[in-house]
Parts: C-alpha cells; structure tokens; sequence
C-alpha cells in the first residue's frame, strides 16, 4: 500500500469516526485560504528541527497493538546562520490533510473547506545550525487533543528571545501526529483516539495526563543523551550542528495549554529537573467520577511546589473546576505560584488560533461568534503580544537566556 493510499485511508477512517455514518467529511485538497503565523519579535534568528523519539521501555497506552511509546518532538533554538537552509511549514502536507478532517469536528466553526492548511509557514529554518551558546530548555505540552503544531507560534517567540524550546506530540491523545515512516503496527500519520472531552471520562483523562508526563520524562532523559553528544531520533539522523552543546539542562522550564498546562505543573512537582512552570489554563484536578461530587486534586495542588509557577486563563473559561484548583494551589505558602488573567478571550487564545481565527473571519470562513467561542473577541494585535509577553517575561525572570539584557531579564 503506497504513502498516498495510506494517507487518503486515516483521513477517510477519522472522518467516519468523528461525523458517524451519516456522512464522511472530506479534507479539502484544493489551494484555499492560507492563514499566517504571527512573526517573532526576538533579536535571534530561528532554526528547528523534527525528531522521532521511542520508548523501548513502555506500551502504547491507547493502542495495545504498539509495543512501544513512540514521541514526535519539533525543536526550536537560536541559529547560528539560516542562509541555505530552507523555512518549515507548520505542518507536514499529511499532518494537514487530517488536521483539516479532524479539528473541525472537535472544535465547532472551523471551516471544513478552504483553507491550505498545509501552506502556512514558520519563521525557522530547517536544520540551520545552533549558536555555539548553552541555553535554557522550555518544554510545551499542548491541549488535550490538540497537535504541538498549533503551539508553534509562541515556541518560535521563546526560541527568537534565546531559549531551545521542544514542542511535543502525544501520540493517540494529539489530533494527528505525522511520523517519518509508517511501521507494523500504525500507519504513518495517526488519528487521535477521542471523541469529545476527555473531561468528561475521568479514567480517559487519567490515562491522558498520566501519559503525558511520562512522555515529559521520557523527552528530559533523550535531551540528556543528546547532551552528551548521543543520535537519538529513532532515523538515526544527524542533529543540527551545535545543538546538543546548546542544551542547558540545568535550566529546564515547562509550560503547556489545558491538559497541557496541568501537564507542566504536575511534571514540575514530579520532576525536579523542570525548575518552572506555566499553565495556561489547565485543570489541577481530576473530574468527578460521579455527577454532584468534587474531583479529586493532583498532588502539585495539594501539596504545592517550592518552585515557581504561574496560572495563566482568561475571563471566558472560568468555572468551578478551574478555580478550586488554582485556588488550592494559591493557598500554599511561600508565594511560589501567582495567577494572571486574560480578559475578552476564551481558552484556545493560548494557541496559535488567537492569530489563526481572526483572518479565517476576516476571509469569509468562520463566523464572528464561532471565533469568540474559540479564543475570544481579544484582537489578535492585544492576544498574542499578551500570551508571549505573560510567557517570556515568567521564564525571563527564572531562567534568563544567557546574554538577555538586564531590564528585560527583570520584566
């Protein structure tokens, strides 16, 4: 069965799974519409680059036919040169064609048709090689069901400001996660296993984020290895030069978005490696497994951290959940973590749809009330600059980049 059939076949096969029988939704194939990622705003040019990390030592969760836990990973750092080396796409042409089937089913007002999800383009040079500086390590989780792709904006922001930031997939939980082959056990691009909130199963969210700190752990240990000078994408392939050297892993942050940010603050409290944390609006506890009674909350909110950590939402997602948790995580003492908020936004405003949504307005292909129900009624000239700068001036402060001048490292 060659690539193209493959392909064609998930995209059919998540169609029917997330429309029902009654009729399969259809990736638009046809040049469209083409949305553009904000630029970064940092003095350093960016390179990245695409690595396929495997578990030997853990099962698939979500599929008992994989033996192993498979993790795509993207990487963005500061460049020593970008000339000759080509800018990346936001996605692989394969990760769009389902990217376009899927995330209009799981989020409401997407258009279903006519946007090029495949052209959109970064700001970071595949390959280029990494300034011959040791740097701070951000980590990003992104939402629950959500790509690392729609993180991509403020990855390039952090990398452009002189952090090496990973973004990562979890594969089976992320809308779609393009692999650089197919194997005996998954076709090359794999669909994502939910089919609606994962809230709402408290065991299928348990296993989720569960997952993803042992996909969190699991990436600090093959950032070690590649510290010490080891290949360890699964091809065998060759590091961009200098990159290994530029991990600092004595300065590691994480910051992630909803299942993602209860990722971040939960693996801070597991993990001593990650130094700080940010959480964009993720639940600190678990949902209820009975209708009428309070979810149980993860240790980082029961016990608190003695490192820092700052909660980030906004005015439109606030409910119970959110706020006995954070307000559990508030009450430990020693100020260690604070909580900031963003006004006439909703919860995807901490993604790249804060930019994306605006322009598929503008364009005819979503409608105002589908966009503020998505990331808010915020223009996209207050939301992204806000989300970076909430972002960078936490991280500039408690893992400054080296060579960061010192009013900015105060902010």
């Amino acid at each position: 069965m060659g690539r193209r059939t493959v392909t064609k076949s998930v995209v059919l096969a998540a169609g029917l799974l997330l429309t029902g029988s009654g009729g399969v939704a259809r990736a638009h194939t046809a040049d469209g519409f083409t949305v553009r990622l904000p630029a970064p705003t940092g003095p350093h040019r960016i390179g990245t680059t695409t690595l396929h990390l495997v578990d030997h030592s853990r099962r698939d969760p979500w599929d008992a036919t994989i033996p192993v836990r498979e993790v795509m990973v993207s990487v963005f750092y500061p460049a020593r040169t970008v000339r000759g080396y080509p800018v990346a796409r936001q996605m692989t042409k394969h990760a769009a064609e389902l990217f376009a089937v899927i995330d209009p089913a799981m989020h409401q007002g997407l258009p279903k048709a006519g946007v090029n999800w495949a052209a959109t383009t970064t700001h970071a040079h595949t390959g280029a090689p990494a300034q011959p500086v040791r740097r701070p390590v951000l980590l990003y989780s992104p939402g629950g069901g959500d790509p690392r792709t729609l993180g991509t904006g403020t990855a390039e922001e952090l990398a452009s400001r002189g952090y090496v930031v990973v973004t990562i997939d979890h594969p089976g939980d992320a809308s779609e996660v393009d692999f650089p082959t197919r194997t005996h056990h998954r076709g090359k691009v794999r669909p994502t296993v939910f089919r609606g909130d994962p809230r709402k199963d408290p065991g299928l969210f348990r296993t989720a984020i569960d997952t993803r700190i042992a996909d969190t752990r699991f990436v600090l240990d093959t950032l070690e290895a590649m510290a010490a000078g080891h290949r360890p994408d699964a091809e065998r392939g060759a590091l961009p030069e200098n990159l290994g050297d530029a991990l600092d892993l004595r300065r590691v942050g994480m910051y992630g978005h909803s299942a993602g940010g209860t990722t971040a603050a939960e693996a801070m409290y597991e993990d001593r490696r990650v130094k700080a944390a940010v959480n964009l609006e993720g639940y600190l506890n678990h949902p209820p497994g009975e209708p009428g009674r309070t979810g149980e909350l993860f240790p980082v909110a029961r016990h608190g951290v003695d490192r820092p950590l700052l909660l980030l939402g906004t005015d439109g997602f606030r409910d119970e959940d959110i706020d006995r948790s954070w307000s559990a995580m508030l009450a430990h003492p020693g100020g260690h973590t604070r909580r900031r908020q963003l006004d006439n936004a909703t919860h995807w405003v901490f993604t790249d749809y804060a930019a994306m949504a605006p322009q598929l307005q503008a364009a005819g292909l979503m409608t105002a009330d589908s966009r503020i129900k998505l990331v808010g009624a915020i223009d996209p000239a207050r939301s992204v600059p806000a989300v970076r700068d909430h972002v960078r001036a936490f991280f500039a402060r408690h893992l400054p980049p080296a060579g960061a001048p010192l009013s900015w490292r105060l902010t």
